[in-house]
């Protein structure tokens, strides 16, 4: 049970760290204007990578950890930039 607690652990650092490379990407986009790509990396975040976040936190029951809670809010301020405010 160890092993893959700690797997799981190394799981969601992983996610995490491919969660903040999709919003530099999506902030980039938004910069250039690249909308239609930006509404691709926001829909990544939102439908693959929060998703496996949210479960791999479950199965460890981590309580503490509001990182979800942030991405969900920052997602939200890039979605009313690019103008997906309800279309989500």
């Amino acid at each position: 049970m160890v092993k893959r607690a700690k797997r799981a652990e190394k799981g969601i650092e992983s996610l995490k760290e491919q969660i903040e490379e999709h919003f530099d990407k999506v902030e980039k986009d938004v910069l250039e204007g690249n909308f239609d790509r930006g509404r691709y990396h926001i829909k990544e975040i939102d439908k693959s990578l929060l998703k496996a976040l949210e479960i791999k936190i479950q199965i460890l029951g981590i309580r503490e950890d509001d990182s979800i809670q942030v991405y969900k809010k920052r997602l939200e301020k890039l979605r009313k930039v690019l103008g997906l405010e309800g279309s989500e």
